[in-house]
């Protein structure tokens, strides 16, 4: 304990360093994130964090512009893309802009739900006991080491941004496969849609012909049915008068056709007997009316 105190008594002696304007400022430290290095993901079992209207465009674009401009470095292409959304028309960007806002809508949502949740509890009180020794100073520290930690936590919190983690990137590189399987599927389901479209305008088509057709043949089968009645009426006025050898039977609606067919079979069994009937009946269909018939 006499060591320590006499260690703390020590610094708290030295002078403190003073940023005086002959001294250089430290030049802040380039964006990015260490290749190869992960970073830890603050809710490891919740929902993704949602992108903005901007970083869907680059995501969106920067496939292409690679596969234009291979040898182009990452900087320039992310510059080039920044440039065309700047020239991009405000209808072209509220697209990216909208579907960041349902995003953005919808992981509120899950978060809300995964806050409910033991697991969120669980992960929340393991954070805040990292938290709690990560930000506990050690006994023997300087006041000038002191600054510089928190000028380099500052600087790594500031770009410590979820849209730069390699999660994200896989992340998104399966939502875009998943958005084009969609997109072909949607294709796909129109193309059909349109083929059966035009299927039922035939078929409909097709039926409203049958359905003509069909009134035509009705009204085609009423008028002969009425002719038919026309023609019955007519001979059973003309053969009234004309009865049956044997039976003295005449002609009827009701019995023609077997008065017709008797009279024929009796004629034609011995005509000569009925020589007379004969030369009766060819008297009476000569003052037919033939127009009735």
């Amino acid at each position: 304990m006499g060591g320590i105190k006499q260690e703390q008594s020590d610094a708290s002696q030295q002078p403190r360093p003073s940023h005086s304007a002959d001294q250089p400022q430290e030049e802040p430290k380039k964006r990015g994130w260490p290749k190869g290095k992960k970073r830890k993901k603050v809710l490891p079992n919740g929902p993704k964090a949602p992108v903005t209207g901007y970083v869907r465009f680059l995501n969106e674009r920067r496939e292409h512009m690679r596969a234009r401009y291979p040898d182009l470095p990452f900087p320039e292409i992310t510059k080039r893309l920044g440039a065309e959304w700047t020239r991009l028309a405000q209808n072209d960007k509220q697209r990216y802009l909208d579907e960041a806002e349902r995003e953005k809508m919808q992981y509120a949502q899950e978060l809300k739900e995964y806050q409910q949740t033991e697991a969120y509890q669980v992960t929340s009180a393991k954070i805040q006991d990292k938290r709690i020794k990560r930000d506990t100073p050690s006994v023997i520290i300087s006041t000038g080491s002191e600054s510089s930690l928190s000028r380099a936590s500052d600087l790594s919190s500031r770009f410590d941004i979820p849209i730069f983690t390699e999660e994200f990137l896989d992340q998104n590189k399966a939502r875009e496969a998943e958005l084009r399987r969609l997109r072909k599927a949607n294709i796909e389901f129109e193309e059909q849609n349109a083929v059966l479209q035009r299927h039922i305008k035939d078929m409909y088509n097709a039926k409203e012909r049958l359905e003509a057709e069909l009134g035509l043949d009705e009204k085609r089968t009423q008028a002969l049915h009425q002719h038919l009645l026309a023609i019955k009426h007519t001979l059973v006025n003309s053969l009234s008068s004309v009865p049956l050898p044997g039976t003295g039977e005449t002609a009827s609606l009701g019995n023609l056709d077997s008065y017709l067919s008797r009279l024929s079979g009796v004629l034609e069994g011995n005509p000569h007997k009925h020589r007379a009937l004969l030369t009766q009946l060819c008297e009476v269909l000569s003052h037919l009316d033939s127009e009735k018939l």
